[in-house]
């Protein structure tokens, strides 16, 4: 894992972004696609607040169907992921991603 500083956090909350790239990472590594195409997170308003580590993850998990909106045409990057959209995008991800 890399991205969170100096520090491991095991009991802080996940954002979205971090899930987008931990789940983006593993996929590259296992040799998954990742390249997709689609606008990813174009359009969305709070597109500009993902952080810079991340903006590829976000495209590509977007992209992929693994997340979407959360309402108002936004995706809350830096907002804590609660386990029902953790569940949901693992879900999305072993269908989609890891068939």
């Amino acid at each position: 894992m890399s991205g969170y500083g100096d520090t491991f956090g095991p009991n802080d909350p996940i954002t979205r972004e971090q899930l987008a790239a931990i789940l983006y990472r593993y996929a590259q590594n296992e040799g998954y696609k990742t390249s997709q195409s689609g606008k990813g997170t174009e359009g969305y308003l709070d597109a500009s607040s993902i952080s810079s580590y991340a903006v590829k993850a976000m495209d590509w998990a977007v992209n992929a169907g693994l997340l979407s909106g959360k309402g108002n045409n936004t995706l809350a990057p830096t907002a804590g992921a609660t386990r029902a959209e953790v569940a949901q995008i693992f879900m999305n991800f072993c269908e989609d991603i890891a068939k």
